[in-house]
């Protein structure tokens, strides 16, 4: 089965008729009007529920799903995030979107195309995003996950092409005036 990648999250009831206030990453709002079905998770617990009407208001979502009648029903699933299947999530994405848990396993590749590493995890160092590489000689890295450094990302072929700049995989290349 397709992994579950979350969309949104429930935050509140609006009105009185069943509908949920659903915050949601901007810039997104085809994905969030084109929902059918969702699968709502709280916990260990997932309902699947079908979309019977989306509209936006201001900066959120508002979703009326289909057997949710009440306040009280809307209630109960307050802080229930909204997820889709990774496949019907990717099918959205423009040409050089994906997601970040998918740059794990690439190989990377200097701008000579010589293989320097594998990413093995992504992670968020005061605010920034780094690609952790592991050489050869399972040597670790972090790589700046920025378009200077990494300006090829290929997916679909687990591959990954930077920019080798000096000071970047050898310390002693950089030097200091």
């Amino acid at each position: 089965m397709d992994r579950l990648i979350s969309i949104g999250k429930i935050l509140n009831f609006h009105g009185i008729m069943g509908e949920v206030k659903v915050g949601f990453t901007a810039g997104k709002e085809d994905q969030i009007l084109s929902l059918k079905e969702v699968s709502l998770v709280s916990g260990s617990k997932t309902k699947t529920l079908s979309v019977e009407k989306v509209r936006l208001h201001k900066q959120y979502a508002l979703i009326k799903f289909k057997g949710i009648d009440t306040v009280n029903e809307v209630l109960e699933l307050k802080g229930s995030f909204l997820k889709i299947p990774k496949g019907d999530l990717v099918k959205t994405f423009e040409e050089d979107e994906f997601l970040i848990d998918d740059l794990a396993g690439c190989k990377v590749y200097d701008q000579n195309k010589a293989l320097v590493g594998e990413i093995t995890e992504i992670a968020n160092i005061r605010g920034q995003d780094m690609l952790i590489m592991l050489d050869e000689e399972k040597k670790e890295y972090f790589l700046p996950f920025v378009k200077e450094i990494v300006p090829v990302v290929d997916i679909e072929n687990k591959k990954i092409i930077i920019n080798n700049i000096p000071g970047l995989l050898d310390p002693e290349e950089c030097e200091v005036e």
